[in-house]
């Protein structure tokens, strides 16, 4: 796994838009899925996967609150809504922003590349692309994340277990489905959902 402080550069510089949406929940915990699958795919590049991760959902923070959750999560079809396609559409000018002069302004392309589409593009590019888009996933099999998306899609914590369970069949890698099904028993227990 690698440290987050091989990173610390782009952080400081997006640390000001985590504020939105709960990211500064969703994307730490993000990272730390990316690694574990990175592991589990030497093939994929682990700092292209990483960076793109990380500033995959910072463009929310250019959309206001009420509309992120009234049509990006509470909307009949929230996946295809504007606010998705306007999140990732900002979110590549700001990580392009947010590259710029690093140390890794040589990766912007393909990370941004990735964030454009991470959300509404029906299938993924290549592998790295897959794995941050089940990173982006797995998160919410956790128990902060649960608690933090049941509360974005008006669940409560069964309710959304019942929900993301569906999900697993989206999941693009056979070692992200496992984790996912792995992490989910450890959150259904934590929340006593198997009593409840």
């Amino acid at each position: 796994m690698t440290d987050p402080q091989r990173y610390a550069t782009v952080w400081k510089r997006m640390a000001p838009y985590m504020a939105a949406r709960r990211n500064d929940i969703h994307l730490p915990l993000c990272f730390t899925w990316v690694q574990k699958l990175c592991d589990a795919y030497p093939d994929a590049d682990r700092d292209i996967c990483s960076l793109a991760i990380m500033l995959h959902d910072i463009g929310w923070y250019s959309i206001d609150n009420d509309r992120i959750m009234e049509e990006g999560f509470r909307s009949e079809n929230y996946i295809q809504s504007d606010v998705r396609y306007l999140h990732e559409a900002e979110g590549v000018r700001m990580a392009r922003e947010i590259l710029s002069g690093t140390e890794w302004v040589h990766l912007t392309d393909p990370v941004c590349t990735i964030i454009d589409g991470h959300d509404t593009r029906t299938a993924p590019r290549d592998l790295n692309d897959r794995v941050v888009r089940d990173a982006d996933k797995l998160w919410r099999y956790e128990l902060a994340g649960l608690c933090v998306s049941a509360e974005w899609f008006q669940d409560d914590p069964k309710a959304y277990m019942t929900r993301i369970t569906g999900f697993l069949r989206l999941f693009e890698t056979d070692e992200g489905r496992a984790m996912a099904e792995a992490e989910m028993a450890r959150t259904s227990q934590a929340l006593m959902l198997h009593i409840l």
